[in-house]
């Protein structure tokens, strides 16, 4: 690599290293974890449909045996719940319970505030442009054909 190769590299992995020990930090206060709230926006943004188990391991970016532990996870604790998809008898759908509502709108205003303080506030429109694309395009690089997108809509930052 060369020296702004490099520079740019770690720089990257030590401020996203930061942010996300931050962002953790933060949600602890609120009861939920980062991985809950990843879990409960695309969840809430989906209403009483609920979501396909891979569409929300897509929302997140995660495979199939994390989802399945976190969704475990947070079933135990009452915040989502998995039912017989309706139209498919083999597959699942998850929703989103009374107490996940409630630990989304507890989390949420604290966690758009950090991330606004800590984050967005540092970025002019342009970079928060440059950063969505460059997000796009590394995601597409690493995934061909899925046709990466970044999420949105959901409430608030993930």
């Amino acid at each position: 690599m060369s020296k702004d190769e490099e520079e740019a590299w770690l720089a990257y992995i030590l401020f996203s290293r930061q942010l996300a020990a931050g962002m953790e930090r933060q949600l602890a206060g609120s009861g939920v974890s980062g991985a809950d709230y990843q879990m409960l926006a695309p969840l809430a943004e989906a209403g009483d449909t609920g979501m396909r188990p891979r569409d929300l391991g897509y929302s997140a970016g995660w495979d199939r045996s994390r989802l399945a532990h976190q969704l475990g996870r947070m079933e135990k604790r009452g915040l989502v719940t998995r039912r017989p998809a309706v139209d498919d008898g083999r597959g699942t759908v998850v929703h989103l319970t009374e107490a996940g509502r409630d630990a989304l709108r507890a989390a949420s205003p604290g966690h758009i505030a950090w991330v606004r303080e800590n984050f967005l506030s540092l970025m002019t429109p342009e970079d928060r442009r440059v950063l969505v694309a460059l997000s796009e395009r590394v995601m597409a690089k690493l995934e061909p054909g899925s046709h990466a997108r970044l999420p949105v809509g959901t409430p608030g930052p993930v």
